[in-house]
C-alpha cells in the first residue's frame, strides 16, 4: 500500500486532517445568494496547510456548475494571466465568442466584424465579468503565496474596481503574515485591511489521534503520544506519519529523523526570517519553561511596552501562541530545542 502521507508542500495528502469550520465559512460566504464578501486571505506559518485548504475550497466550488475557478501564478503578470485563462476556459470562451468580445489585440481568437478591439486588459476582464454575471456565473480567482510585488499591487487595485462595480468575482489568497501585512500597507490598497483573514491554527488533536490510530492500527494511548509530538502542526503530522509508515509503524525509532526534517524543511527558513531581536525573544521563551511573560521579560531585561511588539509579531507569524493570559509558548513542535541549538549570543 502507498504511503498515505506526503512531504511535498502544497500537495493534498491522501490522509489529510481537514478544517471543516473554516472551510465551510469561506464556501458559505462565497456561495451566499446575497454577496457581501468577495475576498478571503488565508495566513499561517510555513507548513500550516494554507495551500491545501485553498485547493480543497477550489475543488468544492469547481463541482458547482455556477462557478469558474482560475488559479494564477503570483510570479507572472496577474491581470494578463487572468485574461488569458478566462479566454482558455471552455465556458468563458463560449461566452466571449457569443458576446462578440474582440480580444484580437491580445492575440486571442480572431477579429470580430463590426466590433472594436479592446486594447486594455482591465476593460477586457470587466466586459467578460459582465457577461458572466448575465449568465449567472461566479468567478473564483486563487493566488498562492501573495507578496507585495508590482503585479500583485496592480491586480489588487483592479480587483477593488471589479468589486465596486458589483461584478461576480471572488479572490482567495494565501500568504505569510509579513507578506500580507506589507501588501496591506500600500496606501492604495487599504481595502485589504477589511478583507477577512483566516489564520490557520493547530489541527484538532482528536482528529489527529483518530487518523494515526486508524492508519497504524495502534492504541489510543500510542496515537495520543504521536499527536502530542506534532502539536497540531500540519506539516509535522505529515512528516511523523510519513517516517513512521516507512519504519513499519515504529514512531519511536524515527524521532531523530523527524526533528531533522522539521529543521531542514521549515525551521531553518523561519529562523532566517526573524530579526536579531525576534531571535533573542524566542531564545528567552525557549529558556523559560514556565512560559510566564513576567519571567521572560525579566530574563530579557524588558519592560512590558518594549516586549509586547515582539510578542505580537511572533504570534501573528504563527510561531507563538498567546491565548493564555500572561503566558506564551511555541506552537511548533520541538521549536524550543531548535532555538536553543541555533541561537548565537
Amino acid at each position: 500500500m502507498q504511503n498515505p502521507f506526503t512531504l511535498t508542500f502544497g500537495k493534498s495528502p491522501l490522509e489529510p486532517v481537514e478544517r471543516p469550520v473554516q472551510t465551510k465559512e469561506i464556501i458559505d460566504t462565497f456561495t451566499a445568494e446575497q454577496i457581501n464578501q468577495q475576498m478571503f486571505i488565508i495566513t499561517g506559518v510555513r507548513g500550516s496547510g494554507k495551500t491545501v485548504m485553498m485547493t480543497e475550497i477550489s475543488q468544492k466550488l469547481r463541482e458547482n456548475d455556477q462557478w469558474i475557478v482560475i488559479e494564477l501564478n503570483p510570479a507572472t503578470d496577474l491581470l494578463k494571466g487572468l485574461l488569458s485563462k478566462l479566454n482558455s476556459n471552455k465556458v468563458c470562451a463560449g461566452i466571449i465568442k457569443s458576446s462578440k468580445i474582440d480580444l484580437s489585440f491580445f492575440g486571442f481568437g480572431v477579429a470580430v466584424e463590426g466590433a472594436t478591439p479592446i486594447t486594455d486588459t482591465e476593460t477586457a476582464i470587466i466586459k467578460i465579468l459582465e457577461k458572466l454575471q448575465k449568465s449567472e456565473k461566479r468567478l473564483l480567482v486563487t493566488i498562492d503565496e501573495m507578496t507585495n510585488s508590482e503585479s500583485m499591487k496592480v491586480f489588487a487595485g483592479a480587483f477593488q474596481i471589479f468589486v465596486r462595480q458589483e461584478l461576480p468575482v471572488f479572490l482567495l489568497g494565501t500568504g505569510l503574515y509579513e507578506n500580507i501585512e506589507e501588501l496591506q500597507n500600500e496606501k492604495s490598497l487599504t481595502f485589504l485591511y477589511r478583507a477577512p483573514k483566516i489564520q490557520l491554527k493547530p489541527l484538532n488533536n482528536g482528529a489527529i489521534i483518530n487518523k494515526y490510530k486508524t492508519i497504524f492500527n495502534i492504541s489510543q494511548e500510542q496515537a495520543s503520544q504521536m499527536a502530542q509530538l506534532t502539536k497540531g502542526y500540519p506539516f509535522a503530522f505529515q512528516v511523523l506519519g510519513y517516517l513512521t509508515w516507512n519504519n513499519s509503524g515504529d514512531y519511536h525509532a524515527v524521532l531523530g529523523e523527524y526533528a531533522q526534517y522539521l529543521s531542514e524543511f521549515v525551521y531553518d527558513k523561519i529562523w532566517s526570517e526573524l530579526s536579531p531581536k525576534d531571535r533573542a525573544v524566542a531564545r528567552a521563551i525557549a529558556d523559560v519553561k514556565s512560559g510566564k511573560i513576567k519571567d521572560i521579560r525579566e530574563q530579557l531585561g524588558m519592560e512590558t511596552n518594549e516586549f509586547n511588539p515582539y510578542r505580537k509579531r511572533l504570534i501573528k507569524k504563527g510561531i507563538v501562541s498567546g491565548e493564555m493570559r500572561g503566558y506564551v509558548y511555541f506552537t511548533l513542535p520541538l521549536f524550543d530545542e531548535y532555538v536553543i541549538e541555533n541561537y548565537e549570543y
